[in-house]
């Protein structure tokens, strides 16, 4: 592992993953790893929250990391990774509240078809259950020293102050020799030279909109509900003994 990303979930952490991996550092572990295969990665963040993490298994040959879970644990892996250089991914408090209300938060506390399918999908579907388990426990329990407490998020301020806590935080525990702050509007020439690597030419590029988050989620779940639904044992009749159709 080569660079551990702690910046927070919306902050451009999937372009960071292709940029990563633009520059050699790959493969790069992202959260899209574990949306692939819940059933292998489940049980590892699993072991995580319980305090026996196995970094091997999760990231294997992973030269970096980006985006939640790893980056809630950047402190145990850098412990684990003592080499490791860490990435702080930063943009607009205003711009980051707007984003996370519409995509992460909006899928546990938003009132949306998004939200609510999401929901209907863990009636149905028991590895999406655990995972949804397991992320309210990362991002919004204050048992595990949440990143979220939920009353924060109730105004835009207090989310606000979520985010400059976090930041702050991650400023003051890694060493400065080993930190970039980086808003990837900065472009390639500070991260390149952060990573001691040649510059690419073109643009950083961007991807993972705010659509394209709830096109995930939401067509996920529907897909997942619809099959459910075509399984079913159709009954003789419909609603009020109206003929089935």
């Amino acid at each position: 592992m080569r660079v551990i990303g702690a910046g927070l979930p919306r902050t451009a952490t999937t372009t960071q993953a292709i940029a990563f991996e633009m520059l050699g550092l790959t493969p790069c572990y992202h959260m899209r790893n574990l949306l692939m295969d819940l059933e292998k990665g489940l049980p590892l963040w699993e072991a995580v929250l319980d305090g026996k993490p196995d970094w091997g298994a999760i990231f294997g040959d992973a030269q970096s990391t980006v985006d939640w879970p790893a980056g809630r644990f950047y402190e145990q892996l850098m412990e684990a990774y003592p080499d490791a250089k860490v990435l702080l991914s930063v943009r607009s408090a205003d711009g980051w509240v707007k984003s996370m209300r519409e995509t992460v938060w909006g899928i546990f506390y938003g009132d949306s078809v998004m939200r609510h399918l999401s929901y209907a999908r863990t009636v149905i579907d028991p590895l999406w259950k655990r995972y949804i388990d397991m992320m309210t426990t990362i991002n919004f329990d204050p048992e595990v020293g949440s990143m979220i407490p939920v009353e924060d998020t109730y105004s835009d301020a207090g989310f606000e102050a979520v985010m400059h806590r976090w930041n702050k935080s991650v400023e003051e525990k890694v060493p400065a020799e080993k930190l970039l702050v980086w808003n990837p509007a900065d472009g390639w020439e500070p991260l390149c030279d952060f990573l001691e690597v040649p510059m690419p030419s073109g643009p950083v590029p961007r991807t993972n909109d705010t659509s394209a988050f709830k096109e995930g989620i939401t067509g996920g779940a529907l897909a997942l509900v619809n099959e459910w639904w075509d399984k079913r044992e159709r009954p003789s009749e419909s609603l009020h003994g109206a003929a089935a159709s």
